[in-house]
């Protein structure tokens, strides 16, 4: 959804609708849509400046990093961006540190479609867990551990840090 800047009104645009992405637009492969994403978007333009604030909500469907299982993660985030003429960005020779934080237009336009699918994407953890208490999957078996002991007994391999332990209990 491309927005003209030089066609904003003066009080600006206000716009909530559904908007439809692709699994494989998103930056996790494994990550799969529940639901389209809702938002509720206020477009405004400040001089040649445009302010966009938004709310953003989903479902999604990560997979575990520790027992590989998938789980609903809900999406609800805010965002509050101002979009700058890419001509003030040419005009410099150098990046500036506060460069790094500025957002720029092109053509006297923003694609409001990647502004959504930007913040959603930065909304992703780091490691998706299941729980914070998720203890994976046992390393013999291959069994899901919060279903139930499986059993199996892991032996702790000797190393080398075996007389590195010997030699911190002698300290206690």
């Amino acid at each position: 959804m491309l927005i003209d800047i030089d066609r904003l009104p003066n009080d600006g645009l206000k716009i909530s609708r559904d908007f439809d992405f692709l699994n494989s637009e998103l930056i996790d492969e494994n990550v799969v849509f529940l639901q389209p994403v809702h938002a509720h978007l206020s477009v405004q333009r400040i001089g040649d400046d445009v302010r966009v604030q938004g709310r953003i909500s989903t479902r999604l469907s990560f997979v575990c990093s520790r027992c590989l299982t998938p789980f609903e993660y809900p999406v609800d985030c805010k965002f509050d961006l101002v979009f700058l003429p890419e001509e003030l960005h040419e005009l410099r020779d150098e990046l500036d540190e506060e460069d790094l934080d500025q957002l720029f237009y092109k053509d006297r336009q923003i694609d409001l479609r990647e502004v959504i699918l930007e913040q959603l994407n930065l909304t992703f953890p780091a490691k998706p867990l299941c729980s914070e208490g998720c203890e994976g999957i046992c390393a013999v078996c291959g069994r899901i551990r919060r279903h139930g002991e499986c059993g199996c007994q892991v032996k702790e391999a000797e190393g080398r840090l075996d007389q590195l332990k010997i030699f911190l209990k002698d300290k206690r």
